[in-house]
């Protein structure tokens, strides 16, 4: 299973941190061009106007820098991981369950916010967020940030859902059809903290205070909701365009989701919503991080500072479906609106448990299940153990 192999190499690349020391220094200042710069992203993150014309934050960049951009896309956070241990990169935007471990593995390099200059303009809740910030040292520059959606199948719900409920218990849906082989579930070890945080409202007595820090007997709850869950899963997705056929061509009608498949289908005149639910919503804060060893650091460092330009912050805030780390683009955008921020949750950011690598030595309680743990034990979950 190509899903499986992907967290066999996601697990390895947690094993070997221990043994690796890369660390690099921080960039004192900015060089000639080197004429490209190679960029690991989120699809949809990184548009030149392919997809749609009115969205292209690459071709100018091109323009004034002479920088070529080249975008690898990835679909989970472990594969953003493995390829940026593989190296060749310069750039990866990744999500906090990733930071921490680019960071930790030496695979990243300090950066030098003062070759920046837009950075002060960054969100002031972001600028020196846990999940890119250590002692101090920033590793990364906050991207996009927003929640994770379910999004479902107007047709076959006539009113939002109230839970997640639709996705994690077996039951007949609003048009009178149960529910088994027509939802999903996202196919990746972080989705433990989705079930995480379904028990916390629906398990209270479980004590937990964080779907990141889990103790043994929290982490076997939400193990065994996701055996349960495997009963009705479809597929478990990945990759978003795979998802969008899904819900398009065989029958899908519920899923947690980004609200970039949501904002297609929508703009395809497909039955699709989204929502979230009184459960509350695990999310994504996501910083673009400099590889340790970046062939072209001029280059990417311009691409820092393009990244934070209003007009692209703006614009891709408004093709995602995400909140800028750059209020000033929340105003004067026309892609966007005025009222896109607050559409897409500006207000919304304390509700949102963001993704973070989980860690034995966790805050809330005496010691949790780590990540290399969530690993192989998703990988059980997928393959019906």
């Amino acid at each position: 299973m190509k899903s499986v192999l992907k967290s066999c190499t996601a697990l390895a690349v947690v094993l070997s941190f221990a043994s690796q020391g890369m660390a690099a220094e921080m960039l004192p200042a900015l060089g000639e061009p080197e004429g490209q710069v190679d960029i690991v992203a989120w699809p949809g993150y990184i548009e030149r106007g392919e997809t749609d014309e009115n969205f292209d934050w690459v071709t100018d960049f091109e323009t004034a820098t002479g920088c070529t951009v080249n975008v690898k896309t990835a679909n989970t956070s472990d594969e953003m991981v493995a390829l940026m241990n593989e190296g060749g990169f310069d750039l990866v935007t990744a999500s906090g369950d990733a930071s921490l471990r680019l960071i930790a593995g030496d695979r990243v390099q300090p950066i030098n916010v003062d070759l920046i200059p837009s950075w002060s303009t960054v969100d002031e809740r972001l600028q020196d967020a846990p999940w890119h910030t250590v002692k101090g040292i920033h590793y990364g520059v906050p991207y996009q940030w927003g929640p994770n959606v379910l999004m479902y199948n107007t047709e076959v719900f006539a009113e939002a859902p109230t839970s997640w409920n639709v996705v994690f218990e077996e039951m007949d849906l609003p048009d009178g059809k149960s529910n088994v082989g027509r939802v999903q579930a996202y196919d990746g070890p972080i989705h433990i903290a989705d079930a995480a945080n379904y028990l916390m409202t629906h398990q209270p007595e479980l004590g937990i205070k964080s779907p990141y820090e889990l103790n043994a007997d929290q982490y076997k709850a939400a193990l065994d909701l996701l055996r349960g869950q495997r009963k009705l899963v479809s597929r478990y997705w990945h990759d978003a365009f795979i998802q969008m056929d899904d819900f398009k061509n065989e029958g899908v009608v519920a899923s947690g989701s980004w609200p970039f498949q949501v904002n297609i289908l929508k703009s395809e005149d497909m039955p699709i919503a989204s929502t979230i639910p009184e459960e509350g919503a695990t999310g994504w804060a996501d910083s673009t991080m400099m590889h340790a060893n970046a062939a072209h650091p001029t280059c990417a460092y311009k691409w820092l500072e393009h990244s934070l330009s209003p007009k692209v912050q703006g614009d891709l805030a408004a093709w995602f479906g995400s909140v800028p780390s750059v209020p000033a683009a929340c105003n004067g955008n026309e892609l966007l609106t005025d009222a896109g921020c607050e559409t897409n949750g500006f207000e919304d950011f304390a509700k949102i448990k963001f993704w973070q690598t989980p860690v034995s030595a966790c805050e809330s309680q005496g010691e949790c299940v780590p990540y290399y743990r969530w690993v192989s034990d998703y990988i059980g979950v997928i393959g019906g153990r």
